[in-house]
Formats: C-alpha cells, structure tokens, sequence
C-alpha cells in the first residue's frame, strides 16, 4: 500500500523546540486553534491537558505528538498540508511555547492533484489503514490491551 501524504509536518525548528517542551514538560499534545483569542495558532499542552471531543480529528504526530484539529477547521483546512514551523515571538496564553520567546506558527500548503486524489474521503491517517491499524493514540491504546 502506497504511504499517505502526512496532514501535518514540521521543520526542523520546531523540531527542536518541540524535543525542548518534551524534556521540560513530559508527553505533548497539539491542538490547531480556530481561532479567538489566540488566532489560529498550533497550541502546545502536556498530553491530556486539553480535552479532545469527540468531533475533533487527528492528523498525525509530530515526532510521537499527537496533533489534532477541530472538525469546522478541517473542513476548511483538508485541501492543505499543515506545517508548524517555529518563529520568534510570544507563545498563545495557554501553550507551552508561551515564555520561550520562539511561538509555533502554522504555514501550509495546498496539495497537488494527486495527493488531494490520494486522502478522498480520509480525514486522517488511521482513516487510511486496514485492519482496524487506526494512528489514532486512543485507539492505540486499545489494540494494546
């Protein structure tokens, strides 16, 4: 099976920043905010911090991070690859990147026809694999028991 287009990457900046907040803070989630206070800002919590409804999707990890994006945002978002990139400035109020001087910004880009034909009816990449093999942590965590 042809590997799927990742939803979500991330540069080698926040990369880095990412394995920093790992170390001082323990297991990441990420959230894409929709926008309100914060814009439309990737934010940075310690796993579990943030409550992931039900209608919220996973894109991905970001080197073992779990991402996340509300339903509405992926609607508008879902033709777009997401990649967090890392800028100087202040974090969102809540995320952990908020005090370190750098903050998580989300650049994108529009997929080719191709890779747009590629995810057609997947939201996510465990919407792509078979065998009940679903990337999503919550259903990792049951396969394992």
């Amino acid at each position: 099976m042809e590997a799927l287009v990742p939803r979500v990457t991330a540069t080698p900046a926040a990369l880095e920043l990412i394995a920093q907040l790992r170390q001082k803070h323990g297991p990441l989630m990420f959230f894409q905010s929709g926008g309100c206070c914060d814009g439309s800002s990737p934010m940075c919590y310690a796993a579990g911090e943030f409550n992931v409804g039900d209608e919220d999707v996973y894109l991905g990890n970001l080197d073992g991070v779990p991402f996340y994006i509300g339903a509405d945002q992926f609607e508008y978002w879902q033709h777009t690859q997401l990649i967090i990139d890392v800028v100087n400035g202040m974090g969102g109020m809540f995320s952990l990147d908020n005090g370190t001087g750098k903050r998580f910004l989300t650049r994108s880009r529009i997929y080719t026809d191709e890779e747009s034909a590629q995810l057609e009816g997947k939201r996510t990449h465990g919407d792509s694999l078979r065998d009940g093999q679903s990337g999503h942590p919550s259903h990792q965590a049951e396969q394992s028991q």
